[in-house]
C-alpha cells in the first residue's frame, strides 16, 4: 500500500508503528489499527497506558533475571519451590514454557539469549556469570541446561559446563524429546514436560 492511499496521516503513522512488530505485515497493522478506532476512547487509553506502563514499570528480577513486578519475582520468593535446582534458559519465553508443562518446581535463570558469534553474542553478553555466583553461593546441587537443540543452544551448554566443572554439583540437560532444531516455545507442554522429567547427565 502505498503513502498516497492513507486517508490520514495519524492513521499512517499508527499502522507504521504496529507493522514495526515481529510477523506483523502493513495489511495486518492497518487491521489492527482500525479495529482500534472503532473502540470507545476509555478502551483505547487503557490499551495504551498498558503499553506505555509495561516500559517504564517492568523489572528483571535480581536473582534469576525473568520479568517481574518487584525486584526479586514471584517464583524466586516463592518457598515452596525447590531452591537446590536451577532450570537454565534462553528468555523469558522459556521460562513460561516449562512453567506451563507444571513438571518443574525449582528455579530458573535466564540468559538472556545464546552465544552466537555470527550475531556478535558472547559469553559476556549473557547472564553466566550471575549463574556461577549463584552456584558458588552454595546450596545448589543441580544445574538443569534447557537450551534450544541448536548448534547455538549446544555451545553454550559446554560453555555453562566448563565454568561450573570445579563446583560439586550435578549438571543435567533436557532429554531430546525436544527434536534437534527446535526453540523450546514451540516444543508442546507434553514432550517438554517429559524432556524435563527424563532429564540426563551432561556429556560433553
Amino acid at each position: 500500500m502505498s503513502l498516497q492511499q492513507y486517508p490520514s496521516t495519524l492513521l499512517e503513522n499508527a499502522v507504521h508503528e504496529f507493522s514495526k512488530l515481529p510477523g506483523i505485515g502493513r495489511k495486518t497493522a492497518l487491521r489492527l489499527v482500525l479495529h482500534l478506532l472503532r473502540q470507545e476512547e476509555e478502551e483505547v487509553e487503557i490499551f495504551g497506558n498498558s503499553i506505555v506502563s509495561l516500559k517504564k514499570e517492568i523489572k528483571y528480577c535480581r536473582v534469576c533475571h525473568n520479568i517481574s513486578d518487584t525486584e526479586i519475582c514471584h517464583i524466586c520468593n516463592n518457598l515452596s519451590r525447590n531452591g537446590q535446582i536451577i532450570c537454565v534458559v534462553e528468555n523469558i519465553k522459556d521460562v513460561m514454557s516449562v512453567e506451563n508443562t507444571q513438571q518443574f518446581k525449582g528455579l530458573y535463570h535466564v540468559l538472556g539469549g545464546i552465544i552466537s558469534p555470527m550475531d556478535g553474542i558472547g559469553p559476556k553478553d549473557l547472564e553466566i556469570e550471575s549463574l556461577v555466583e549463584r552456584v558458588g553461593k552454595g546450596n545448589i546441587e543441580e544445574i538443569i541446561l534447557a537450551l534450544s537443540a541448536t548448534m547455538e543452544g549446544d555451545t553454550t551448554n559446554f560453555y555453562i559446563f566448563r565454568k561450573l566443572a570445579s563446583f560439586d554439583i550435578k549438571i543435567t540437560t533436557i532429554a531430546r524429546g525436544v527434536a534437534i532444531g527446535d526453540e523450546l516455545e514451540y516444543a508442546d507442554e507434553i514432550t517438554l514436560g517429559r524432556s524435563i522429567l527424563n532429564r540426563t547427565i551432561f556429556n560433553p
